[in-house]
C-alpha cells in the first residue's frame, strides 16, 4: 500500500481523521495539496498557475481537480519524499475519478467519510465557512459522484456522525499496516 484516500463531502471529518491517524502513529502525514486560486486553507501549498503548469508539462501531476473557483492537485514528488522516509502520506480526494487515476500507479487504502447534508451544513457554518452553500453543493455533487461510480473502490465506509476520529484512525491504521505486514507502531 501506498499511502490512504480520504474521501468524502466537506465537513466530513477527513482534516479530523487525519489528525487522529497522525496521533496514532507519528508516520501518517497529509499530503498539503497544491492549490490555485483563494488563499485560504492551512492544508495547502500556494502556487501560480504557471508554476502549476510547469509541474503538469513535467508530468509531476498525479492528480488535477477544480472547485470553488481553485485548481488542486498533487505532486508525484512529494509522495515519493514521504514514502522513501517511511512516512505514510495521506491524500483527501474529491472525486472518484481522481482517486481511480492515482490508485493506477500503486494501491492505496481507499475510505470513504460520510455525513448526512445536514450534518454537513451544521458542521460548515459551525466552523465558519463563508461558502457554506458552496458545500452543500459539493456535498450534493458527491452524491451524484458516488451514485454513479461507487463500484466496490472504497476498502472502508464510516459515518462520522456516528463513529469517533479515534476509531476512524483505528481502524484505518490496522488495515492499512495489515495490508503492507507491518506492525501498528513499528518502522517498515
Amino acid at each position: 500500500m501506498m499511502g490512504i484516500v480520504l474521501y468524502g463531502p466537506p465537513a466530513s471529518g477527513k482534516s479530523t481523521a487525519t489528525v487522529a491517524l497522525r496521533e496514532l502513529d507519528p508516520r501518517f502525514t497529509l499530503v498539503r495539496k497544491l492549490k490555485t486560486g483563494n488563499r485560504r486553507g492551512t492544508e495547502y501549498d500556494f502556487v501560480s498557475a504557471a508554476e502549476l503548469a510547469t509541474l503538469r508539462d513535467a508530468g509531476r501531476l498525479l492528480v488535477e481537480s477544480h472547485r470553488y473557483g481553485n485548481t488542486y492537485a498533487i505532486d508525484r514528488h512529494q509522495i515519493d519524499q514521504l514514502t522513501s522516509t517511511g512516512r505514510v502520506p495521506i491524500v483527501h480526494l474529491g472525486n472518484i475519478a481522481d482517486i481511480q487515476r492515482l490508485v493506477q500507479a500503486a494501491p492505496w487504502l481507499t475510505v470513504l467519510l460520510w455525513v448526512p447534508r445536514q450534518v454537513c451544513e451544521q458542521r460548515s457554518r459551525q466552523r465558519g465557512d463563508n461558502d457554506t452553500l458552496h458545500r452543500l453543493q459539493a456535498w450534493d455533487e458527491t452524491l451524484t459522484d458516488l451514485g454513479a461510480n461507487d463500484d466496490g473502490l472504497f476498502h472502508h465506509r464510516f459515518h462520522t456522525d456516528q463513529a469517533s476520529p479515534d476509531e476512524i484512525a483505528h481502524v484505518i491504521a490496522s488495515r492499512f499496516f495489515e495490508k503492507r505486514a507491518v506492525p501498528l507502531g513499528q518502522r517498515a
